[in-house]
């Protein structure tokens, strides 16, 4: 276990985040450094194109794996652990019958086959504006809601058997305590929730005709949920009674863990998809649904977000299908392979010799809702290298995020730093290229790396009163990076922005002729 110096050392909290590729567990003290973190991957399915699932019964065992295996990496004495905290992807569907047993694979977020549910939800909210008045956000195709109408209509008979509809992690709240729960951040995303009164949208949930039975009662984020099961005590070795406040969903919860808790400072994140963020000391409507507008994690608070598809997973996508060379030496090396990527980006100017990148490879959410998206290298040529092609990557992904920024600029929000998390915020290649795109100082702080987990491990700390709120709690907070822009790159990079803002509209004909093969 590690050596820390002041603050509780003797109190500790548990944050556990069900990612996409696996499950993020972690410890952290008083002073909310971290005591030690796992990590258990998973198996993700697309049987058809565009669609993405799992097996909800393997994130429970990487739950009981993550736990038991931190326990023991640490030393922790489990008594010593005060309260535990959930974060998870957001929007999938678990659909559970009268038993409580899962009725079929969970449908995820990224799964691209509810296009024509969400539109017939929009039209039977009475349209856009209809629909905006009732959630405050569109009905996006990776929503919960579209995925619960394409149940009704794709297999009826399943969704006749369902009684209980939970996401990613509130089933694992129900494997801990065996209560069926939400929470407002989480709730948010399903689509189906009024954020402004922080409750159901129960007159639209009526006029599509589903019965509110199967929705989950919805707590704030840092109310205690339910209480650690003494068989799951058993099967863990966590206390049995052990507190498990609401948590968050992960694009909300994870920002938090940044500190974005006021206005102000903005957020990105570079995990598998790419999340602009700023939170709200206020509600704010949200004008043709552009962005999304959640609640925020703590009371009387929201939070403004746009979340891209598309962002680590492009760059994963790239060592997987072209960089078998830098693989094959960061096995030799003993070097990340990213790191070996990094340097040949590195090796050419910002600006990658005019070679652009568009990251739409699964399709799109913000700015353009459109799952026939598709990606695309703009401008190459024969003396484009393995070095361009790489650095065109981070700079394209860093240029979608722009796009989302634009939107937030076009509400009123205004930046004065931006604190960057995830995968992507471990380079600094990347780190320096956002800076350079936004011009703005780019840091990132303590626990920025261990994505929503560090978030859920604090909310969980202030529900239980280790820290009297999440704004003492973000305290702890402390900067371990700063990138300043260079006002040398700013023409270059805006002249690049400024065409690969337009692509999307020439290419869009392409796209659909494409999709529609």
């Amino acid at each position: 276990m590690d050596d820390f110096s002041g603050g509780n050392l003797t109190e500790y909290l548990l944050g556990i985040d069900i990612g996409t590729s696996g499950c993020k567990s972690i410890l952290i003290n008083g002073n909310g450094e971290i005591a030690g973190s796992t990590l258990f991957e998973y198996p993700l399915s697309t049987p058809k194109p565009g669609w993405s699932e799992q097996n909800p019964e393997d994130w429970w065992g990487a739950v009981v794996k993550g736990i038991r295996s931190l326990i023991s990496k640490t030393g922790v004495t489990p008594s010593s652990i005060k309260a535990l905290g959930l974060s998870g992807q957001m929007h999938g569907l678990v659909a559970l019958d009268e038993s409580d047993r899962v009725i079929r694979p969970a449908i995820l977020w990224n799964d691209q086959r509810t296009s024509k549910q969400c539109d017939e939800i929009t039209e039977k909210a009475g349209g856009l504006k209809g629909l905006l008045s009732y959630t405050n956000n569109r009905m996006l195709p990776g929503y919960t809601g579209g995925k619960i109408l394409w149940l009704k209509e794709e297999e009826p008979e399943n969704y006749d058997r369902m009684k209980y509809f939970l996401n990613p992690k509130d089933y694992i709240r129900f494997r801990l305590t065996g209560v069926r729960a939400t929470e407002v951040s989480d709730a948010s995303g399903t689509g189906l929730f009024n954020v402004k009164k922080r409750d159901w949208a129960r007159k639209l949930i009526s006029k599509l005709g589903m019965n509110m039975s199967i929705f989950p009662v919805c707590y704030e984020s840092g109310e205690v949920s339910g209480k650690v099961a003494s068989e799951v005590s058993e099967l863990t070795g966590l206390p049995k009674g052990l507190p498990v406040v609401g948590g968050g969903g992960d694009a909300v919860i994870q920002t938090t863990g940044m500190g974005l808790i006021k206005s102000g400072v903005m957020g990105t994140i570079i995990g598998t998809s790419g999340i602009v963020a700023m939170g709200l000391e206020g509600y704010m409507d949200n004008p043709e649904g552009l962005l999304q507008v959640f609640c925020n994690n703590t009371p009387s608070t929201w939070h403004a977000m746009g979340v891209t598809l598309n962002a680590g997973g492009t760059y994963r996508w790239f060592r997987d299908a072209m960089a078998q060379w830098e693989m094959s030496e960061s096995e030799k090396s003993k070097r990340d392979v990213y790191e070996i990527l990094d340097e040949l980006a590195a090796s050419v100017p910002p600006g990658s010799n005019k070679l652009l990148f568009l990251p739409y490879l699964i399709g799109e959410r913000c700015p353009y809702t459109d799952p026939a998206a598709r990606g695309a290298f703009i401008g190459l040529g024969l003396h484009h290298g393995k070095g361009e092609i790489v650095r065109s990557i981070l700079e394209g992904v860093v240029f979608s995020l722009m796009d989302v920024y634009k939107l937030m600029k076009r509400m009123g929000i205004e930046v004065i730093e931006i604190r960057t998390s995830g995968g992507g915020s471990l380079s600094p290649l990347w780190r320096q290229i956002q800076a350079d795109v936004f011009q703005a100082p780019v840091v990132t702080v303590s626990g920025s790396g261990e994505g929503g987990a560090y978030g859920a491990a604090l909310v969980a700390g202030a529900g239980v009163g280790v820290w009297s709120s999440v704004e003492e709690a973000v305290m702890v907070l402390k900067k371990e990076s700063e990138n300043l822009p260079n006002p040398s790159n700013r023409k270059i990079y805006k002249e690049m922005y400024d065409i690969y803002h337009n692509l999307y509209g020439a290419l869009k004909p392409t796209f659909d002729a494409l999709y529609k093969l």
